[in-house]
């Protein structure tokens, strides 16, 4: 049976019609996603990529859910391949590299040493959140040297804008301005590492800003550019495209807490996502972030990811619909992506995490279940 503490977790957070799946001990999803992407060793696996690549992205993630299924095994598992394969055995000196996998040789090594600034912050998260929730010294201890080193090799001043988290150390600015991946910035991130430093504050005020002008009709690009003296432009190489990259923007704003900093008025702003949903039945695969035009049926992991928002937005309708599809047709198990927002969006409306105003998570095991 199970406690009366988990049921009384997913009441006090909130989620809408869901009280019943709140989190159980064991995670389906985590186990499946763990026997399908995840080595023994430790190393997640995109078998969509004829290399088999592992990216920095996946690793970071895979971390975050061990975390939250409170797996502190495979958390180490995760840790350690990260840091011998991607880092050279020297995670917290340097960044990650982003993608590793076969080589046309047939060698398995690091493919492109640049950094993913996202992957970086997710670690950084990763191991503050474990170092105090396992009151684990090592890995806050680590958190905070990621963290610093992110800072120092991505973190810019831009004119007119201020402090911008660029997405890679290298390959992202220019003669014509600087190119921005909004789903990069998670709100709830910049918060916890505002606890730490104050120059995350200030980042995510900006972060607060790029969300706000960068989506005039309430779509999500996957890429913007900021220029000098002009201000925001459409990405050079992906134009206003909203699609893979920019599902991410309604997820991280769809899990704000009720009083973090301007909630309402973000939820608000990307509303006209929620409600197109809602009239079309299911989630586009393609927006233009700039005209609101749109085409394709996004795959089951979209849904996953906009459960968070259409609950916020009060689209009940389209949160059954999404549910519903969710039921019907989940991700395939050897869907890296689909599967990374499934885990996100579903364990969120099945209450198994939130975060409070200041980014701190709130896993649901913190009241452990007992039978």
């Amino acid at each position: 049976m199970r406690s009366f503490a988990v049921c009384l977790f997913a009441l006090l957070l909130g989620a809408p019609g869901r009280v019943t799946a709140a989190a159980d001990c064991p995670w389906p999803a985590w186990e499946s996603f763990k026997q399908a992407m995840v080595s023994a060793d430790g190393r997640v696996i995109d078998r969509s990529s004829p290399r088999l690549i592992t990216t920095s992205e996946g690793q970071s993630y895979g971390l975050f859910f061990a975390l939250l299924a409170d797996d502190r095994d495979s958390f180490a598992r995760l840790l350690q391949w990260t840091g011998n394969n991607l880092a050279a055995g020297k995670l917290g000196h340097r960044l990650p590299a982003w993608q590793w996998g076969r080589a046309d040789d047939g060698d398995w090594r690091v493919l492109d040493d640049n950094n993913a600034s996202d992957a970086d912050l997710w670690l950084a998260y990763s191991l503050l959140e474990a170092g105090r929730l396992w009151r684990r010294a090592d890995y806050a201890a680590l958190g905070q040297q990621l963290l610093w080193r992110s800072a120092a090799q991505t973190v810019r001043k831009l004119p007119g804008l201020g402090l911008m988290l660029l997405p890679g150390d290298y390959g992202f600015d220019g003669t014509e301005g600087w190119r921005l991946n909004p789903g990069y910035l998670p709100l709830q991130q910049l918060a916890r590492f505002a606890l730490v430093d104050t120059v995350w504050g200030e980042l995510a005020a900006n972060t607060r800003r790029l969300l706000l002008a960068g989506a005039p009709k309430g779509f999500a690009p996957d890429w913007l550019q900021w220029k000098t003296g002009q201000g925001w432009a459409a990405d050079p190489e992906h134009g206003a495209a909203g699609s893979y990259d920019a599902i991410r923007v309604y997820l991280w704003l769809g899990m704000l807490a009720d009083d973090a900093p301007e909630r309402e008025r973000l939820q608000g702003h990307f509303a006209p996502m929620a409600q197109l949903i809602a009239r079309l039945g299911q989630p586009p695969e393609h927006i233009d972030a700039r005209s609101g035009d749109h085409r394709g049926v996004g795959p089951a992991g979209f849904s996953a990811a906009l459960l968070p928002l259409l609950a916020a937005t009060g689209e009940g309708g389209a949160l059954q619909a999404q549910r519903g599809r969710l039921q019907r047709t989940p991700p395939a198990p050897d869907a890296y992506y689909a599967q990374v927002l499934y885990l996100f969006g579903w364990g969120w409306d099945e209450g198994r995490y939130r975060f409070d105003k200041d980014g701190r998570l709130l896993p649901a095991w913190i009241d452990r279940c007992k039978d």
